[in-house]
């Protein structure tokens, strides 16, 4: 029993201290000047390894980072950001970043279009529900999906897409 705790011990500190050698991969994203959900989804990522420099812009200068990266129409959102060559549109989870940098495919980058509840940064919180399923929020008289299902796109070099990964 004592062997089998010291091999756990010593690969997770091997895992941990090759984790520690790997620099953190540097995500920069273009946000409103106020924008809570993008505070929290920048915090996401940070919980996720990633280094994350967050610019401020008013609208006008978000809308041209849009088109300067070559977003196409329909699969826009807030925020925008750059990694590695790539384009993150909106609220990506993490792991999609990650299987992008692994998988490193031959395209733009990866777009969650408009601003999905339960998408990083978008969570909603209601003392009914600890999970994150899917209901609806009965306060206040108004009846609003705590989580919504979205889909993470790849969009391609020639500005078509696919699903990455469905949430």
């Amino acid at each position: 029993m004592k062997t089998l705790f010291l091999t756990a011990l010593t690969a997770l500190t091997l895992s941990t201290a090759a984790n520690a050698d790997t620099p953190a991969a540097e995500i920069e994203m273009y946000a409103p000047t106020v924008c809570l959900a993008c505070i929290d989804y920048a915090e996401h990522l940070r919980q996720h390894g990633f280094k994350v420099t967050v610019n401020r812009l008013p609208m006008d200068d978000l809308k041209a980072t849009k088109e300067r990266l070559k977003v196409p129409r329909g699969y826009e959102a807030i925020p925008s950001a750059t990694i590695a060559g790539y384009f993150i549109e909106g609220h990506v989870p993490a792991e999609d970043i990650q299987l992008l940098l692994e998988k490193n495919p031959d395209a733009r980058g990866l777009a969650v279009p408009g601003l999905p509840l339960g998408a990083p940064g978008r969570e909603y919180s209601s003392p009914t529900c600890e999970t994150g399923c899917t209901t609806l929020d009965k306060t206040k008289g108004t009846e609003r999906p705590r989580r919504e299902p979205f889909n993470t796109f790849l969009i391609l070099k020639d500005g078509d897409s696919k699903v990455w990964w469905r949430h």
